[in-house]
């Protein structure tokens, strides 16, 4: 029999029974359907996540405080810290992997302004800040480096801060007080939104690092952290190594001493926080395929009994030529055509489901090319799979008992 000929019999036959072909196919639509919705959810979320990462900085470079050992006991990362200007004065003269560079002094402080008053963090940074954080200005301008030399009582706003003290907007120009130290208002930063870690990164207010040094009662000569940027991801490595020896020399560290200081790249943090999400995706996808199974056994059973049904037909068939190949194969296109059938409506309803999800949670969801090859492929690999013994069946049948059969 031609395979055209084998596809439209086929065809008729589940035509012919709606009902039943409806209901064997369910198990497959919502098994594939639920697939895809896993997968809009674990790739929108890892899609969300790199984004969070990215906001974080351009080939960001962190160096932290390092710990100290009390009675041989650790007390952590960041006890011990002796991270300078000095040393950052020291990185931007001898690296050469390196694009930019900031200290960051950091202070939670209230701040008094407009109709409001907010307490958040105020952090001392260079010019460099804003290159390193790929942060850019709503409204106003930056402080520059005479800003930071002469230790300008400039301030930087971020969204949420602004909103906080001056919810009418136009904070540019506006007069704050940062603690008991009054500021003008330099501009505002664009909302960044929340961090990885769950922070808002728009609650933050940024001055000069020297004037957060000099001028702001409650700040300490030590930094909470450098900021170091490359200008590429694959220099990040090498300028890590870099760094390290700098940083080692500048503290007079010998050969056997530990660093006091700690170095951390966002590299790091995306590919733990990306296969996080890819466990959960996946754990996901294959709780959702057992629904697959299901309606596999569905179609099988379906199958089973069009067997039983069609016995004589078949017999006729076989009595006028037809070989068990043809046979099988008629049956076991049968159950892919269902399965098919099923899979691009499982896909239709799983993108239907990731949109509703989306819109009424909020939750990022996305769905990738690879999706339809996972719908059609999964759905026709369940007819093979289940549709193989109903047809393989059919084809053994003998033709003379097949033809008594009633």
């Amino acid at each position: 029999m031609k395979q055209r000929l084998l596809i439209r019999v086929a065809v008729a036959s589940i035509v012919k029974n709606r009902m039943r072909t409806l209901l064997t196919v369910l198990g497959v639509v919502i098994g594939v359907g639920a697939v895809i919705l896993m997968v809009a959810i674990g790739t929108g979320a890892s899609a969300q996540i790199r984004s969070q990462i990215d906001n974080l900085g351009t080939n960001l470079i962190v160096i932290t405080p390092g710990s100290i050992a009390a009675s041989g006991a650790s007390q952590g990362a960041g006890t011990f810290n002796r991270l300078t200007v000095d040393d950052v004065d020291r990185i931007r003269r001898d690296a050469t992997l390196i694009t930019a560079i900031s200290p960051v002094i950091v202070s939670p402080t209230q701040v008094v302004g407009g109709t409001g008053n907010w307490r958040t963090d105020i952090n001392g940074v260079s010019t460099d800040y804003l290159t390193i954080r790929n942060w850019s200005l709503a409204s106003g301008a930056s402080f520059d480096d005479d800003d930071v030399r002469g230790k300008k009582k400039v301030a930087l706003l971020g969204s949420t801060v602004a909103t906080r003290l001056f919810p009418d907007g136009d904070a540019v120009g506006k007069p704050v007080r940062l603690g008991h130290v009054p500021f003008t208002v330099g501009g505002v930063l664009v909302a960044k939104g929340q961090a990885a870690t769950g922070t808002d990164q728009d609650d933050i207010v940024l001055v000069p690092y020297t004037t957060a040094r000099d001028r702001l009662s409650g700040f300490f000569s030590f930094l909470a952290q450098i900021l170091v940027s490359t200008a590429s991801p694959r220099d990040i490595p090498a300028a890590e190594d870099e760094l390290r020896g700098i940083m080692r020399d500048a503290h007079t560290l010998g050969d056997g001493a530990s660093d006091d200081f700690t170095i951390r790249d966002q590299t790091a943090l995306a590919a733990t926080a990306t296969s996080t999400t890819t466990v959960m995706t996946g754990l996901l996808a294959a709780i959702s395929s057992i629904s697959l199974i299901v309606g596999g056994i569905g179609i099988m059973n379906m199958m089973l009994v069009s067997v039983t049904e069609r016995t004589r037909e078949i017999g006729i068939r076989m009595a006028l030529g037809a070989r068990g190949l043809d046979v099988l194969a008629q049956f076991l296109i049968e159950s892919i055509v269902l399965c098919l059938l099923g899979g691009v409506a499982g896909f239709l309803l799983g993108i239907a489901g990731a949109s509703i999800l989306g819109h009424v949670t909020g939750w990022r969801t996305e769905i990738p090319a690879s999706a339809v090859l996972i719908a059609l492929g999964f759905s026709s690999a369940v007819g093979v799979f289940f549709g193989y013994y109903p047809a393989r069946k059919a084809a053994s049948l003998d033709p003379i008992q097949a033809l008594r059969y009633e």
